[in-house]
C-alpha cells in the first residue's frame, strides 16, 4: 500500500519536474507518506508490548527469635605506671564476669571473650601542669545461647557484677531469627500471590483478564519489631524485640488480555 501511493505520487509529478518547486513539493509529499506509515507502525508494536500491567505485592509473617545475643563490657584506667596491675585486675575481673554466668547457667561454650586491648586518654592541660599519663584497658564477653529466657533472666539480674566493684557495662540482649532465609522463600510466594489479586482487581474495573506472570522483581526483607512502620529502602533488622514480623514485597508484571 505504502509503495503504491509513493508510485502514484511520483506519476503525478512527471510533468512538472522542470519546475523545481513542484518538485519539492512532491518530494516532500512522498517522505509524508513514507513517515506516517512508519509512526503507524512504530506504535502498533508499542501498544503490544505495553499489553501488560504492573503491580507490588507485599506478604507478612510473625515470627519468635530462636536466638539470643549478649554482650558484658568491662574496663580499667590506669596511670603508665600502673600497667601490669592494670592487666591484673582485668584478669581478675574477667574471672569474676565467668563466676557470674556459671551461677547463671551459662555454660563456657555459651560465651567468648575478645582480646584485651588498650588506649591511651588524651586530656588538655588545665592550670599548666599536666599529669601522669593514663591508659583504658578494654574486654568484652558475648553469651550466645537458644535458651532466651535464660538471657533475658541473666540480663536482668546483673546487680552482683556492679557490686563487685567492676567497671561493667552490660547492653541489652539482642534477639535474632535463624530461618530467615528459608522463611523468606516462603514469602516470595506469598507476595506474588498478593500481586496477582491487586491486578486481577484492577483489571476487572476494564473487564480484562489476567494472563501469565512475565517478570518479576523481589524488594529488601524488613525484619520488624510487632506493629512498627520503621521500614528501609535498604532492609530492616529490628534486634531489640523477641516477637518480630518480617515483610517482603514483590514487583510482578502481568500480561493482560
Amino acid at each position: 500500500m505504502m509503495m503504491a501511493n509513493v508510485k502514484k505520487i511520483i506519476d503525478e509529478n512527471k510533468g512538472i519536474r522542470e519546475n523545481p518547486y513542484a518538485a519539492a513539493a512532491g518530494a516532500l509529499g512522498v517522505f509524508i507518506v513514507i513517515a506516517f506509515t512508519i509512526v503507524s507502525v512504530t506504535a502498533y508494536k508499542i501498544k503490544a508490548l505495553d499489553n501488560t500491567l504492573t503491580t507490588t505485592g507485599s506478604a507478612k509473617v510473625e515470627v519468635k527469635s530462636d536466638l539470643a545475643k549478649w554482650r558484658i563490657n568491662f574496663s580499667r584506667t590506669v596511670t603508665e605506671d600502673d600497667m601490669k596491675s592494670g592487666v591484673r585486675e582485668m584478669e581478675s575481673d574477667l574471672n569474676t564476669i565467668k563466676d557470674f554466668l556459671k551461677d547463671n547457667g551459662i555454660s563456657e561454650s555459651e560465651y567468648s571473650v575478645s582480646t584485651m586491648n588498650s588506649g591511651k586518654i588524651y586530656e588538655y592541660e588545665k592550670s599548666g601542669s599536666k599529669g601522669p599519663d593514663r591508659y583504658t584497658f578494654n574486654q568484652s564477653v558475648e553469651v550466645k545461647s537458644n535458651d532466651i529466657a535464660k538471657i533475658k533472666a541473666v540480663a536482668n539480674n546483673t546487680k552482683p557484677l556492679f557490686e563487685s566493684g567492676i567497671l561493667v557495662n552490660p547492653g541489652s540482649p539482642e534477639y535474632y531469627y535463624t530461618p530467615l532465609s528459608e522463611k523468606r522463600i516462603e514469602l516470595i510466594g506469598e507476595a506474588v500471590k498478593d500481586a496477582r489479586k491487586r491486578a486481577e482487581m484492577i483489571a476487572g474495573s476494564d473487564n480484562s483478564k489476567v494472563g501469565s506472570l512475565r517478570s518479576s522483581s523481589i524488594g529488601v526483607t524488613q525484619v520488624l519489631a510487632p506493629n512498627s512502620v520503621d521500614i528501609s529502602d535498604y532492609g530492616t533488622y529490628d534486634t531489640s524485640t523477641e516477637d518480630k514480623e518480617i515483610m517482603l514485597t514483590v514487583r510482578a508484571v502481568f500480561s493482560i488480555k
